[in-house]
């Protein structure tokens, strides 16, 4: 492996050393990243341990296996800048050698051998991995693809979230500022991301699809086309946007479908022409006769259903759903939510749901912290001390795979604290104007700070308090 430059980043070493686990940059298939994980494609297998590999490199908080994809979690930020580090090897450096393998006959180290039954530190991953298999049926795979899409808009959700939260503070605290210039363009501002989010959703969807990304993104245009209104179609006007993300989903999908097979038909020297127009044509049309209204039909459904849901279920809807959404995490059930936060975001502006299910971290983190209290392993202290803080600003990953879900009982603890927090934020029917952040820092982009905090604080207490009622067993050194 090539000396490290002096000059070097930590994220480019970081980066440098990921390269070298994984095998070199031959052994990559995809590099792209989410708010917080780095996400592979890699073309070997992904073994226990390449995992261990990659655990142990500075910087790196954990890692995660979802289908084929190797996702490594390094935090807000971090992700970002160690994914073009990435990019900037795979595409400049020369390949990285492979780390020496074990002595053949060596076994990958399974933890200290003891007579007790007593839970070890990182057994949550191993139940982790066992219970996402067993799990990793074709529509919860199908769902992670839907999810996929929309992970490359979180950053423009967040700063046009947190600017509208922003916004909201400043118009309580002096309504007079609401009809300066400056406000209303920030207003503006803050509201971007729904006028282009038709386009940019069709290309995502295109894209992960397997088809061309600009068909889908000028058929997702054509459904919130303004002059739709002005044509009258079976004897009713048009609705331009009606069905929302969920229409263009739909139309994007169907345009990649017919895409890939007119290519098959189609003799390639026409095909340059051809294909494009009639995958247009063809999916536009089955868009406005039937996909939009069908679309629209399960928009109306999803934001009825979440909104009556949480408003005439309350307090009690809350408590179920922010107890059970930890769990959910741990099925990946709750990649199917991604798309419902961004449609009620579209429809509505605020999502509702996400402000309930953000109090299952917090309640980690109090359950977290009264591990830390109670346990006499240092090595556990030392990995609550630098876990808490990202805990607080809602990267939670650090704290389930070491902390709660091995030891068991915590988990519990955490899951009623998160319920606790969710009952408060339903009960106000508190919203947030964006997704992608939880923890503290989701406060700014809600539409009720102080009671945010509150159900945050609800949260913190409820799981520090059942997971001393409740106990745990010590997990032993070593």
């Amino acid at each position: 492996m090539p000396e490290t430059p002096e000059t070097e980043t930590k994220q480019q070493t970081i980066a440098r050393a990921v390269c070298a686990a994984v095998g070199g940059r031959e052994n990559i298939r995809k590099a792209y990243h989410c708010m917080t994980r780095l996400r592979l494609e890699l073309k070997g297998d992904i073994t226990d341990d390449l995992r261990q590999r990659l655990a142990a490199i500075p910087g790196v908080l954990g890692t995660n296996v979802s289908g084929t994809e190797l996702q490594i979690i390094l935090g807000p930020g971090k992700a970002a800048a160690v994914t073009d580090a990435l990019q900037a090897l795979l595409e400049e450096a020369p390949a990285a050698a492979p780390p020496a393998a074990s002595p053949a006959g060596t076994p990958a180290p399974a933890g200290p051998a003891t007579e007790t039954n007593r839970p070890h530190i990182g057994d949550g991953k191993a139940l982790h991995d066992a219970i996402r298999a067993r799990n990793a049926t074709p529509v919860k795979l199908f769902f992670k693809r839907i999810a996929s899409i929309f992970i490359p808009l979180i950053p423009a959700f967040i700063a046009c979230g947190l600017l509208s939260g922003c916004l909201n503070v400043v118009s309580k605290y002096d309504s007079a500022l609401t009809a300066s210039p400056i406000y209303g363009l920030l207003a503006i501002a803050s509201s971007t991301v729904f006028w282009g989010l038709n386009i940019i959703v069709g290309r995502n969807t295109a894209e992960e699809f397997g088809g061309t990304p600009i068909l889908g993104g000028i058929l997702g245009a054509l459904l919130a086309h303004p002059d739709l209104a002005h044509i009258t179609l079976f004897g009713a006007p048009l609705v331009p946007g009606r069905g929302g993300i969920i229409s263009v989903l739909l139309v994007a999908i169907l345009g990649t479908w017919i895409e890939k097979h007119l290519r098959r038909v189609i003799p390639e020297i026409f095909s340059l022409f051809l294909v494009p127009l009639l995958t247009f044509l063809l999916a536009g049309t089955a868009a406005i006769c039937l996909l939009q209204p069908l679309g629209g039909l399960l928009s109306d459904t999803i934001g009825t259903a979440a909104t009556t849901a949480i408003g005439s279920g309350g307090a009690l809807t809350g408590f179920v759903l922010g107890g059970t959404f930890l769990p959910l995490v741990m099925l990946g059930v709750h990649q199917t939510l991604t798309p419902i936060h961004a449609e009620l975001l579209a429809r509505y502006g605020v999502t509702i749901l996400l402000p309930v299910l953000a109090m299952a971290g917090a309640g980690q983190v109090g359950a977290s912290f009264a591990v830390y209290l109670r346990t006499k392993n240092k090595r556990l202290k030392k990995i609550i001390a630098s876990a808490l803080p990202v805990g607080i600003m809602g990267v939670g990953e650090p704290l389930i795979y070491g902390v709660t879900l091995p030891l068991g009982k915590p988990f519990l603890g955490a899951c009623l604290g998160g319920a606790c927090g969710g009952a408060v934020q339903a009960a106000f029917s508190v919203g947030a104007a964006t997704i992608g952040i939880s923890g503290l820092p989701l406060a700014a982009a809600t539409d009720n700070i102080p009671i945010y905090l509150l159900g945050l604080l609800t949260a913190y207490l409820g799981g520090f308090l059942a997971t001393l009622l409740i106990g745990f067993e010590d997990p032993v050194e070593g």
